[in-house]
């Protein structure tokens, strides 16, 4: 796909983030808009901005959780009626999940998995005969860097992004031996600069292990996001463009790649070192807030003493 001019596309997790910067840059060139969240204020709002910059652009949106077929069957179906055929399609919906394997609950994988897997899986799917029927269709399908290679306390994440990895290079294999108009693409971003960090769940499993508290694992994840959404987007597009089979996006998914390549079974121990130093100072930091909210504690406890002393 040469250009996005007069195309439909259809994207999801358009609320904020990449998918959000890919609707405004698609609007910009010109491409008519179908877009899903599961945040209806976050929906909104991109509604509104692609309405401003790109007023001749039709823009049609549903509030949706991806992890639902029959709604994202729905909705492919809805999107075509309302604009009469669909040709690009992004899986972009995702979130995050760190947590030690036996100590992960189900209902977290369960949720996981129904978002960053099923949520692609439905997407595909539902879209496929419709990109099909417009003999000009592309589906863009959102990985990770850590669907290149793997590290601990994140086994779901790396489960559903090996997942989608594996999935779309399969569905691209496919799609060229059918010869039907329809290709696709498998994005591995590193860390780009979304919302998905303190979006996350992390365990209490995590906590003393790798991270100090919740917030703190939030934040370090934050520290690693070095790529903004709309240059993500750009590459992105630039991939569709070139009909590229992968697209990494940023020098940390280039350096992951590059190190999976090289060393696809000794990268594990060099991860392995990394992480016990990190847990190393994880395990300090959570000791010594432990120590200081029992001394805050104490004071507190003393000086409500004392208080009630005077008052009494």
């Amino acid at each position: 796909m040469k250009h996005f001019d007069n195309k439909v596309a259809a994207i999801t997790g358009a609320g904020s983030g990449m998918g959000r910067s890919l609707a405004v840059q698609l609007a910009g060139a010109g491409c008519h808009l179908a877009l899903a969240d599961k945040n209806a204020v976050g929906l909104a709002e991109t509604e509104r901005i692609v309405r401003a910059l790109a007023p001749s652009v039709r823009v049609t949106t549903r509030v949706l959780d991806v992890g639902k077929r029959d709604a994202m069957f729905a909705w492919a179906d809805e999107t075509v009626a309302a604009h009469g055929r669909v040709n690009l399609v992004f899986n972009n919906a995702g979130v995050a999940l760190s947590s030690t394997i036996d100590g992960m609950s189900y209902d977290d994988l369960d949720w996981i998995v129904n978002i960053n897997f099923w949520g692609v899986v439905h997407g595909t799917k539902a879209f496929l005969p419709h990109l099909k029927a417009s003999g000009d269709g592309h589906i863009v399908n959102t990985s990770s860097v850590f669907g290149l290679f793997a590290q601990p306390g994140m086994s779901g994440y790396n489960a559903t992004k090996f997942a989608v990895r594996g999935f779309t290079e399969s569905l691209r294999q496919e799609l060229d031996m059918m010869k039907c108009g329809v290709s696709a693409t498998c994005v591995h971003p590193g860390g780009i600069r979304t919302n998905i960090a303190q979006a996350s769940r992390v365990a209490s499993n995590m906590v003393g292990f790798m991270v100090a508290s919740e917030q703190q694992g939030k934040d370090e994840f934050e520290k690693f996001f070095i790529t903004t959404a709309d240059d993500a987007a750009r590459t992105i597009l630039t991939g569709v463009r070139r009909n590229a089979r992968r697209v990494l996006i940023g020098r940390d998914a280039r350096a992951a790649d590059w190190l999976a390549r090289v060393l696809p079974s000794a990268y594990q121990a060099l991860v392995v070192m990394s992480a016990r130093r990190e847990a190393a100072k994880a395990n300090k930091r959570a000791k010594r807030a432990a120590r200081e909210a029992m001394l805050n504690g104490g004071a507190s406890n003393n000086n409500a003493g004392n208080n009630q002393g005077e008052t009494a």
